[in-house]
Protein backbone atom coordinates (compact mmCIF):
# COMPACT_ATOMS: atom_id res chain seq x y z
CA UNK A 1 0.00 0.00 0.00
CA UNK A 2 1.46 3.62 -1.05
CA UNK A 3 1.48 5.63 1.79
CA UNK A 4 2.23 8.71 -0.25
CA UNK A 5 6.11 8.92 -0.17
CA UNK A 6 6.89 6.23 -2.40
CA UNK A 7 7.31 3.50 0.18
CA UNK A 8 5.16 0.57 1.21
CA UNK A 9 3.53 -0.33 4.46
CA UNK A 10 2.39 -4.00 5.54
CA UNK A 11 -1.25 -3.97 4.21
CA UNK A 12 -4.33 -3.29 6.88
CA UNK A 13 -2.81 -0.73 8.64
CA UNK A 14 -4.58 2.36 8.42
CA UNK A 15 -6.29 3.91 11.15
CA UNK A 16 -9.46 6.05 11.47
CA UNK A 17 -9.86 9.83 11.59
CA UNK A 18 -11.94 10.54 14.38
CA UNK A 19 -9.99 13.37 16.36
CA UNK A 20 -10.85 17.25 16.17
CA UNK A 21 -9.20 20.00 18.14
CA UNK A 22 -10.51 19.48 21.17
CA UNK A 23 -10.19 16.48 21.56
CA UNK A 24 -6.48 16.08 20.63
CA UNK A 25 -6.01 19.19 23.23
CA UNK A 26 -7.90 17.30 25.76
CA UNK A 27 -5.77 14.23 25.52
CA UNK A 28 -2.55 15.77 25.25
CA UNK A 29 -3.74 17.82 28.65
CA UNK A 30 -4.47 14.49 29.77
CA UNK A 31 -1.37 12.55 29.36
CA UNK A 32 0.28 15.82 30.88
CA UNK A 33 -1.71 16.55 33.62
CA UNK A 34 -1.16 13.19 35.44
CA UNK A 35 0.92 11.16 37.74
CA UNK A 36 3.98 13.73 37.60
CA UNK A 37 2.30 16.49 39.38
CA UNK A 38 0.53 14.31 41.58
CA UNK A 39 3.74 12.58 42.93
CA UNK A 40 6.74 14.43 42.52
CA UNK A 41 5.74 17.98 43.79
CA UNK A 42 6.91 16.85 47.22
CA UNK A 43 10.22 15.37 45.51
CA UNK A 44 10.89 18.64 43.79
CA UNK A 45 9.95 20.59 46.68
CA UNK A 46 12.40 19.23 48.95
CA UNK A 47 15.40 20.33 45.94
CA UNK A 48 13.85 24.00 45.29
CA UNK A 49 11.66 24.51 48.47
CA UNK A 50 9.23 27.25 47.95
CA UNK A 51 10.40 28.07 44.61
CA UNK A 52 9.56 24.99 43.47
CA UNK A 53 7.12 27.00 40.91
CA UNK A 54 10.13 28.12 39.16
CA UNK A 55 11.22 24.67 38.52
CA UNK A 56 7.70 24.40 36.09
CA UNK A 57 8.67 27.55 34.39
CA UNK A 58 11.67 26.68 33.73
CA UNK A 59 10.79 23.01 32.88
CA UNK A 60 8.07 24.86 30.77
CA UNK A 61 10.72 26.86 28.59
CA UNK A 62 12.67 23.96 27.75
CA UNK A 63 9.59 21.67 26.69
CA UNK A 64 8.08 24.64 24.80
CA UNK A 65 11.13 25.20 22.41
CA UNK A 66 11.09 21.73 21.66
CA UNK A 67 7.16 21.63 21.34
CA UNK A 68 7.88 24.27 18.59
CA UNK A 69 10.22 21.68 16.58
CA UNK A 70 7.62 19.09 17.21
CA UNK A 71 4.91 21.42 15.63
CA UNK A 72 6.97 21.84 12.70
CA UNK A 73 7.83 18.24 12.20
CA UNK A 74 4.63 16.86 12.69
CA UNK A 75 3.02 19.80 10.11
CA UNK A 76 5.61 18.31 7.64
CA UNK A 77 5.15 14.21 8.48
CA UNK A 78 2.15 13.81 9.59
CA UNK A 79 2.09 10.58 11.07
CA UNK A 80 1.54 8.17 13.89
CA UNK A 81 5.33 6.94 13.64
CA UNK A 82 6.25 10.65 14.76
CA UNK A 83 10.16 11.04 15.96
CA UNK A 84 11.29 7.80 14.03
CA UNK A 85 9.84 9.58 11.06
CA UNK A 86 11.21 13.31 11.75
CA UNK A 87 14.50 11.86 12.52
CA UNK A 88 14.55 9.14 9.50
CA UNK A 89 14.01 11.97 7.04
CA UNK A 90 17.17 14.08 8.64
CA UNK A 91 19.44 11.62 9.87
CA UNK A 92 18.99 8.10 8.37
CA UNK A 93 16.89 4.67 9.48
CA UNK A 94 19.42 3.88 12.25
CA UNK A 95 18.96 6.68 14.53
CA UNK A 96 15.68 7.33 13.75
CA UNK A 97 15.36 3.66 14.97
CA UNK A 98 17.62 4.21 18.65
CA UNK A 99 15.43 7.62 19.05
CA UNK A 100 12.11 5.10 18.40
CA UNK A 101 13.60 2.66 20.92
CA UNK A 102 14.14 5.24 23.56
CA UNK A 103 10.35 6.76 23.05
CA UNK A 104 8.74 2.90 23.12
CA UNK A 105 11.12 2.36 25.72
CA UNK A 106 10.35 5.53 28.03
CA UNK A 107 6.52 4.85 27.11
CA UNK A 108 6.83 1.62 29.20
CA UNK A 109 8.50 2.21 32.05
CA UNK A 110 6.66 5.57 32.40
CA UNK A 111 3.16 3.99 31.96
CA UNK A 112 4.57 0.36 34.83
CA UNK A 113 5.58 3.52 37.04
CA UNK A 114 2.47 5.28 36.98
CA UNK A 115 0.69 1.87 37.32
CA UNK A 116 2.05 1.19 40.51
CA UNK A 117 1.05 4.90 41.74
CA UNK A 118 -2.50 3.74 41.17
CA UNK A 119 -1.88 0.53 42.67
CA UNK A 120 -0.39 2.58 46.00
CA UNK A 121 -3.89 4.65 46.28
CA UNK A 122 -6.02 2.03 45.06
CA UNK A 123 -4.19 -0.37 47.77
CA UNK A 124 -4.91 1.99 50.28
CA UNK A 125 -8.60 2.92 49.58
CA UNK A 126 -10.14 -0.52 48.96
CA UNK A 127 -7.19 -2.94 50.36
CA UNK A 128 -6.55 -4.98 47.04
CA UNK A 129 -2.99 -6.08 46.98
CA UNK A 130 -0.29 -4.00 45.60
CA UNK A 131 1.01 -6.06 42.30
CA UNK A 132 -2.50 -7.04 41.60
CA UNK A 133 -3.55 -3.74 41.56
CA UNK A 134 -1.37 -2.82 38.88
CA UNK A 135 -1.52 -5.64 36.88
CA UNK A 136 -5.24 -4.88 36.72
CA UNK A 137 -5.70 -1.51 35.52
CA UNK A 138 -3.25 -2.17 32.96
CA UNK A 139 -5.14 -4.77 32.03
CA UNK A 140 -8.63 -2.52 31.84
CA UNK A 141 -6.45 -0.17 29.96
CA UNK A 142 -5.73 -2.58 27.35
CA UNK A 143 -9.21 -3.23 26.70
CA UNK A 144 -9.62 0.40 26.29
CA UNK A 145 -7.03 0.64 23.82
CA UNK A 146 -7.89 -2.00 21.46
CA UNK A 147 -11.95 -1.24 21.97
CA UNK A 148 -11.40 2.00 19.36
CA UNK A 149 -9.41 5.83 19.15
CA UNK A 150 -12.92 6.93 19.72
CA UNK A 151 -13.43 5.58 22.79
CA UNK A 152 -10.31 5.86 23.95
CA UNK A 153 -10.28 9.31 24.10
CA UNK A 154 -13.81 10.19 25.25
CA UNK A 155 -12.50 8.06 28.87
CA UNK A 156 -9.08 10.01 28.70
CA UNK A 157 -11.53 13.40 28.68
CA UNK A 158 -13.36 12.31 30.86
CA UNK A 159 -10.76 11.50 33.32
CA UNK A 160 -8.89 14.68 32.21
CA UNK A 161 -11.80 16.80 33.63
CA UNK A 162 -11.46 15.20 37.01
CA UNK A 163 -7.69 15.24 36.89
CA UNK A 164 -8.16 19.36 36.59
CA UNK A 165 -10.66 19.17 38.94
CA UNK A 166 -7.84 18.34 41.50
CA UNK A 167 -5.82 20.30 40.73
CA UNK A 168 -7.92 23.18 40.44
CA UNK A 169 -9.33 21.95 43.65
CA UNK A 170 -5.78 22.20 45.57
CA UNK A 171 -5.79 25.70 43.89
CA UNK A 172 -8.63 27.10 45.65
CA UNK A 173 -7.74 25.59 49.13
CA UNK A 174 -3.95 27.37 48.25
CA UNK A 175 -5.88 30.89 47.44
CA UNK A 176 -6.59 32.44 51.26
CA UNK A 177 -2.64 31.16 52.63
CA UNK A 178 -1.74 33.00 49.47
CA UNK A 179 1.70 34.96 50.89
CA UNK A 180 2.61 33.20 53.78
CA UNK A 181 5.41 32.05 52.63
CA UNK A 182 9.19 33.42 50.60
CA UNK A 183 8.39 31.75 47.07
CA UNK A 184 11.89 32.63 45.65
CA UNK A 185 13.33 30.50 49.41
CA UNK A 186 15.65 27.89 47.96
CA UNK A 187 17.37 26.02 50.31
CA UNK A 188 20.17 24.09 47.87
CA UNK A 189 20.06 27.16 46.01
CA UNK A 190 20.32 27.24 41.99
CA UNK A 191 21.68 23.63 41.63
CA UNK A 192 18.84 22.15 43.65
CA UNK A 193 16.66 24.55 41.56
CA UNK A 194 18.13 22.86 38.48
CA UNK A 195 18.29 19.44 39.95
CA UNK A 196 14.32 19.50 40.58
CA UNK A 197 13.81 21.02 36.96
CA UNK A 198 15.32 17.83 35.56
CA UNK A 199 13.24 16.09 37.81
CA UNK A 200 9.53 17.74 37.27
CA UNK A 201 10.12 17.38 33.21
CA UNK A 202 8.66 14.25 33.86
CA UNK A 203 5.36 16.17 34.78
CA UNK A 204 5.36 17.76 31.41
CA UNK A 205 5.80 14.02 29.75
CA UNK A 206 3.50 13.79 27.28
CA UNK A 207 3.26 17.16 25.20
CA UNK A 208 5.64 15.30 22.34
CA UNK A 209 2.78 12.35 22.44
CA UNK A 210 0.25 14.25 20.82
CA UNK A 211 2.09 14.11 17.20
CA UNK A 212 1.70 10.58 17.83
CA UNK A 213 -2.35 10.71 17.06
CA UNK A 214 -1.37 12.32 13.67
CA UNK A 215 -2.81 9.66 11.42
CA UNK A 216 -6.14 9.39 13.88
CA UNK A 217 -6.44 13.17 13.97
CA UNK A 218 -8.48 15.21 11.10
CA UNK A 219 -6.76 18.10 8.80
CA UNK A 220 -3.59 17.19 11.07
CA UNK A 221 -1.07 19.36 9.57
CA UNK A 222 -3.25 22.38 10.93
CA UNK A 223 -4.43 19.99 14.17
CA UNK A 224 -1.85 19.16 15.61
CA UNK A 225 0.79 21.45 15.84
CA UNK A 226 -2.18 24.11 17.28
CA UNK A 227 -3.01 21.47 19.99
CA UNK A 228 0.02 20.87 20.94
CA UNK A 229 1.03 24.28 21.71
CA UNK A 230 -2.52 24.88 23.39
CA UNK A 231 -2.13 21.77 25.55
CA UNK A 232 1.28 22.61 26.72
CA UNK A 233 0.33 26.19 28.01
CA UNK A 234 -2.53 25.02 29.25
CA UNK A 235 -0.71 22.24 31.95
CA UNK A 236 2.36 25.10 32.61
CA UNK A 237 -0.58 27.41 34.18
CA UNK A 238 -1.56 24.95 36.10
CA UNK A 239 1.34 24.18 37.51
CA UNK A 240 3.03 27.01 38.21
CA UNK A 241 -0.60 27.82 40.73
CA UNK A 242 -1.17 24.44 42.20
CA UNK A 243 2.56 24.44 43.53
CA UNK A 244 2.20 27.66 44.87
CA UNK A 245 -0.77 26.96 46.66
CA UNK A 246 0.53 23.71 47.89
CA UNK A 247 3.62 25.61 49.27
CA UNK A 248 1.68 28.60 50.67
CA UNK A 249 -0.66 25.77 52.76
CA UNK A 250 2.29 23.73 54.31
CA UNK A 251 5.49 24.87 53.08
CA UNK A 252 8.53 22.98 51.54
CA UNK A 253 9.45 21.11 54.27
CA UNK A 254 6.03 19.58 54.85
CA UNK A 255 5.47 18.86 51.36
CA UNK A 256 8.59 16.91 50.65
CA UNK A 257 7.94 14.80 53.50
CA UNK A 258 4.51 13.32 52.04
CA UNK A 259 4.06 10.51 49.71
CA UNK A 260 1.21 11.94 48.89
CA UNK A 261 1.33 15.75 48.17
CA UNK A 262 -2.11 16.92 46.87
CA UNK A 263 -3.99 14.85 49.48
CA UNK A 264 -1.38 16.34 51.99
CA UNK A 265 -2.33 19.77 51.24
CA UNK A 266 -6.01 18.43 51.12
CA UNK A 267 -6.26 17.48 54.38
CA UNK A 268 -4.17 20.15 56.24
CA UNK A 269 -6.73 22.34 54.85
CA UNK A 270 -9.81 20.60 54.67
CA UNK A 271 -9.62 17.54 57.06
CA UNK A 272 -9.61 13.49 56.42
CA UNK A 273 -12.73 13.45 54.01
CA UNK A 274 -10.41 16.14 51.65
CA UNK A 275 -7.72 13.20 51.85
CA UNK A 276 -9.89 10.70 50.71
CA UNK A 277 -11.25 12.56 47.46
CA UNK A 278 -8.09 13.42 46.37
CA UNK A 279 -6.80 10.35 46.38
CA UNK A 280 -9.75 8.85 44.55
CA UNK A 281 -9.16 11.87 42.06
CA UNK A 282 -5.52 10.52 42.19
CA UNK A 283 -6.49 7.38 40.97
CA UNK A 284 -7.99 9.09 37.60
CA UNK A 285 -4.96 11.07 37.50
CA UNK A 286 -2.45 8.06 37.27
CA UNK A 287 -5.03 5.59 35.23
CA UNK A 288 -5.28 8.52 32.68
CA UNK A 289 -1.54 9.34 32.22
CA UNK A 290 -0.90 5.54 31.84
CA UNK A 291 -3.46 5.01 29.56
CA UNK A 292 -1.97 7.68 27.64
CA UNK A 293 0.87 6.30 27.75
CA UNK A 294 0.74 3.36 26.40
CA UNK A 295 -1.27 4.80 23.42
CA UNK A 296 2.01 6.48 22.38
CA UNK A 297 3.83 3.60 23.21
CA UNK A 298 1.95 1.21 20.95
CA UNK A 299 1.43 4.18 18.07
CA UNK A 300 5.31 4.63 17.24
CA UNK A 301 5.59 0.69 17.57
CA UNK A 302 2.98 0.63 14.92
CA UNK A 303 4.21 3.10 13.14
CA UNK A 304 7.59 1.86 12.83
CA UNK A 305 6.54 -1.72 12.05
CA UNK A 306 4.63 -0.23 8.94
CA UNK A 307 7.95 0.86 7.69
CA UNK A 308 9.60 -2.37 8.26
CA UNK A 309 11.61 -0.95 10.84
CA UNK A 310 9.91 -3.28 13.51
CA UNK A 311 8.89 -6.82 12.61
CA UNK A 312 5.68 -6.09 10.39
CA UNK A 313 2.92 -7.93 12.24
CA UNK A 314 3.09 -5.49 14.98
CA UNK A 315 1.50 -3.29 12.55
CA UNK A 316 -1.56 -5.25 12.05
CA UNK A 317 -4.53 -3.25 12.61
CA UNK A 318 -7.74 -4.71 14.39
CA UNK A 319 -10.74 -4.96 11.18
CA UNK A 320 -13.43 -4.01 12.97
CA UNK A 321 -12.08 -1.11 15.39
CA UNK A 322 -9.06 -0.15 13.36
CA UNK A 323 -6.70 0.05 16.56
CA UNK A 324 -3.04 -1.90 16.30
CA UNK A 325 -4.25 -4.40 18.25
CA UNK A 326 -1.03 -6.93 18.78
CA UNK A 327 1.04 -3.74 19.08
CA UNK A 328 -1.64 -2.91 22.07
CA UNK A 329 -0.92 -6.38 23.48
CA UNK A 330 2.87 -6.32 23.60
CA UNK A 331 3.11 -2.82 25.03
CA UNK A 332 0.58 -4.57 28.08
CA UNK A 333 3.06 -7.24 28.69
CA UNK A 334 5.78 -5.26 29.07
CA UNK A 335 4.31 -2.95 31.18
CA UNK A 336 3.23 -5.56 33.36
CA UNK A 337 7.29 -6.97 33.11
CA UNK A 338 8.29 -3.98 34.23
CA UNK A 339 6.10 -3.22 37.27
CA UNK A 340 9.60 -3.53 39.76
CA UNK A 341 10.94 -0.85 38.17
CA UNK A 342 11.98 0.88 41.29
CA UNK A 343 11.23 4.18 42.81
CA UNK A 344 9.09 6.94 41.24
CA UNK A 345 12.18 9.73 41.15
CA UNK A 346 14.22 7.39 40.07
CA UNK A 347 12.26 6.05 37.42
CA UNK A 348 11.28 9.56 35.93
CA UNK A 349 14.74 10.54 36.00
CA UNK A 350 15.81 7.32 33.98
CA UNK A 351 12.40 8.42 31.73
CA UNK A 352 13.41 11.78 31.10
CA UNK A 353 17.37 11.23 30.03
CA UNK A 354 14.93 9.21 27.14
CA UNK A 355 13.13 12.85 26.48
CA UNK A 356 16.15 15.05 26.92
CA UNK A 357 18.35 13.08 24.45
CA UNK A 358 15.17 13.04 21.97
CA UNK A 359 14.76 16.27 22.13
CA UNK A 360 18.14 17.22 21.43
CA UNK A 361 17.80 14.55 17.96
CA UNK A 362 14.39 16.33 17.24
CA UNK A 363 16.02 19.86 17.42
CA UNK A 364 18.33 19.01 15.44
CA UNK A 365 16.31 17.61 12.98
CA UNK A 366 14.49 20.88 12.36
CA UNK A 367 17.80 22.47 11.83
CA UNK A 368 19.17 20.14 9.45
CA UNK A 369 16.09 19.76 7.77
CA UNK A 370 15.94 23.66 6.96
CA UNK A 371 19.07 23.20 4.83
CA UNK A 372 18.42 19.53 3.32
CA UNK A 373 14.80 20.23 2.21
CA UNK A 374 13.95 23.90 2.15
CA UNK A 375 10.97 23.58 -0.11
CA UNK A 376 9.18 21.35 1.73
CA UNK A 377 5.89 22.59 2.69
CA UNK A 378 5.60 23.73 5.91
CA UNK A 379 2.14 24.53 7.42
CA UNK A 380 3.77 25.46 10.22
CA UNK A 381 7.02 27.01 10.90
CA UNK A 382 9.16 28.29 13.84
CA UNK A 383 9.82 31.90 13.71
CA UNK A 384 12.78 33.41 14.14
CA UNK A 385 15.73 32.51 12.18
CA UNK A 386 19.12 33.90 11.02
CA UNK A 387 19.23 33.31 7.09
CA UNK A 388 18.13 29.68 6.84
CA UNK A 389 19.22 28.67 10.38
CA UNK A 390 16.66 28.59 12.74
CA UNK A 391 17.23 30.11 16.42
CA UNK A 392 14.52 28.48 19.02
CA UNK A 393 16.03 24.74 18.07
CA UNK A 394 19.36 26.02 19.09
CA UNK A 395 18.35 27.08 22.09
CA UNK A 396 16.19 23.95 22.77
CA UNK A 397 19.46 22.07 22.45
CA UNK A 398 21.22 24.05 25.10
CA UNK A 399 18.76 24.22 26.93
CA UNK A 400 17.58 20.28 27.26
CA UNK A 401 21.68 19.58 27.72
CA UNK A 402 21.55 21.56 30.91
CA UNK A 403 18.74 19.58 32.52
CA UNK A 404 20.44 16.39 31.18
CA UNK A 405 23.87 17.24 32.83
CA UNK A 406 21.79 17.71 36.28
CA UNK A 407 20.61 14.13 36.06
CA UNK A 408 22.54 12.20 38.52
CA UNK A 409 25.21 10.10 37.49
CA UNK A 410 23.39 6.39 38.13
CA UNK A 411 20.44 7.57 35.98
CA UNK A 412 23.32 8.42 33.12
CA UNK A 413 24.95 5.65 33.35
CA UNK A 414 21.48 4.09 32.88
CA UNK A 415 20.29 5.93 29.89
CA UNK A 416 23.70 5.40 28.18
CA UNK A 417 23.01 1.75 28.21
CA UNK A 418 19.72 2.19 26.98
CA UNK A 419 20.89 3.88 23.89
CA UNK A 420 24.22 1.57 23.06
CA UNK A 421 21.27 -1.36 23.22
CA UNK A 422 19.17 0.56 20.64
CA UNK A 423 22.28 0.99 18.77
CA UNK A 424 22.98 -2.82 18.63
CA UNK A 425 19.31 -3.76 17.80
CA UNK A 426 18.89 -1.10 14.98
CA UNK A 427 22.71 -2.83 13.66
CA UNK A 428 21.39 -6.09 14.40
CA UNK A 429 17.91 -5.59 12.80
CA UNK A 430 18.62 -3.27 9.21
CA UNK A 431 16.70 -4.52 6.90
CA UNK A 432 15.57 -7.79 8.50
CA UNK A 433 12.70 -7.14 8.37
CA UNK A 434 11.55 -5.57 5.27
CA UNK A 435 13.14 -8.65 3.74
CA UNK A 436 10.97 -11.23 5.58
CA UNK A 437 8.14 -9.02 4.37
Amino acid sequence: MANGEGETSYPGTELRRELGLPAVVLSGVGIILGAGIYALLGEAAGMAGNAVWLTFLFSAAVAGLSALSYAELSSIYPKASAEFEYVSRAFGRRLAFVVGWLIIFSGILGAATVALGFAGYFSDLVGLPFIPSAIMIILILTGILIAGIRETAGIAISMTLIEVAGIVMVILIGLPCIGRVDYLEMPFGIPGLLQASALVFFAYMGFEEVVKLSEETRNPERTIPLALVIALAISTILYVLVSVAAVSVVGWEQLSASRAPFAEVAAVALGPTAFTLISVIALFATANTALMMMLASSRIIYGMASSFSLPPRLARVHPRTQTPWIATIVVAIATIAFLFAGEIDFVANITNFTLFATFVVINASVILLRYRAPDLPRPFRIPGSIGSLPVLPILGIASTLILLVSLEPLVMLLGGFMVVLGVVIALLGEGRWHQAA
